[in-house]
């Protein structure tokens, strides 16, 4: 009976976990967004989350503070060939991507330390690039967090918010 009462609080316990896991996989699924600029192959890997009826710019996410730029682990910015960012050259590799939002404008930050939980153990120490970039307000709501990688740029879209960095190939 006590094996018996064991195997079922450990099968209660694992499907507890087992769901947590799947519901907060749920809320903020993984996603890619990939492009070319030039010849070099541009991708964005991040985990997105929704809106919900919350207020995201200087409310969720604070204006002027590090933030992991998604959710859950950092996101991750890679390219297979050097590229220029606004205009500034970033080598060709793998980055974990946060932005600093403002109201007016926000810094771009591509870190060399590219596996990351969230922002709690960022180091600017191992910042490569930094741009700073327009914020726009945007008047459609965009519900889940989007990255797109397009012809010479980037961009970020979330709730009314959006900024985007200028990408070329480099010389």
């Amino acid at each position: 009976m006590k094996k018996l009462k064991t195997l079922f609080f450990l099968a209660f316990t694992l499907g507890v976990f087992g769901f947590s896991a799947l519901a907060q996989e749920k809320a903020s699924p993984a996603r890619t967004a990939e492009g070319s600029i030039g010849d070099a192959t541009i991708t964005i890997s991040y985990s997105s989350p929704a809106v919900k009826g919350r207020m995201i710019w200087g409310d969720l996410v604070p204006l002027g503070q590090v933030w992991r730029a998604g959710a859950n682990e950092a996101t991750t910015f890679t390219t297979d060939k050097d590229i220029l960012v606004e205009g500034q050259k970033l080598p060709a590799g793998t980055y974990s991507f946060f932005i600093i939002p403002g109201e007016y404008e926000s810094t771009f930050i591509f870190n060399k330390v590219a596996k990351q939980w969230g922002a709690f153990n960022y180091d600017s120490a191992e910042d490569v690039l930094r741009v700073n970039v327009p914020s726009q307000q945007t008047s459609s709501l965009e519900e889940r967090l989007v990255y797109e990688v397009k012809q010479d740029r980037f961009e970020i879209r979330w709730e009314y918010g959006k900024a985007e960095a200028k990408l070329g190939p480099a010389q």
